[in-house]
C-alpha cells in the first residue's frame, strides 16, 4: 500500500488516452507512455505501456472501465510485479485572466 500522498508525490496523479491508441500516466515516481490501447467494450480499454520509475525502465499492461458516474476504475501492471489498482475522475481546470 502507498501512503496518502504518494500518488502526487512529483505530480499531480494522472491517465490520458488519446483517440489515436496512445496516451500517458503518471502516479508517484512511475511515468509511462501507453500504446496500444484498445476497446475491448464500448466502455472499456486494455492498453499496454512503457516508461520509467525512479529511473528504472519498466513496462506492463493495464485495463480501465468507465462508470456510470464519469469516473474510470481500472489497474496499471507492472510486467512480472505489481499491480496497482486506481480510480480517475475527469480533470476540470479552470483559467484565470
Amino acid at each position: 500500500d502507498f501512503e496518502a500522498d504518494y500518488p502526487a508525490m512529483v505530480e499531480p496523479a494522472y491517465i490520458l488516452f488519446e483517440g489515436n491508441g496512445s496516451g500517458e500516466f503518471a502516479f508517484g515516481c512511475c511515468t509511462g507512455h501507453i500504446w496500444e490501447a484498445s476497446n475491448t467494450e464500448a466502455t472499456s480499454i486494455d492498453f499496454s505501456w512503457d516508461g520509467s520509475d525512479e529511473m528504472t525502465e519498466v513496462a506492463g499492461d493495464g485495463s480501465a472501465e468507465l462508470q456510470s458516474d464519469g469516473s474510470l476504475h481500472g489497474e496499471i501492471c507492472y510486467r512480472y510485479g505489481d499491480e496497482y489498482p486506481f480510480i480517475a475522475r475527469k480533470w476540470t481546470s479552470s483559467t484565470a485572466c
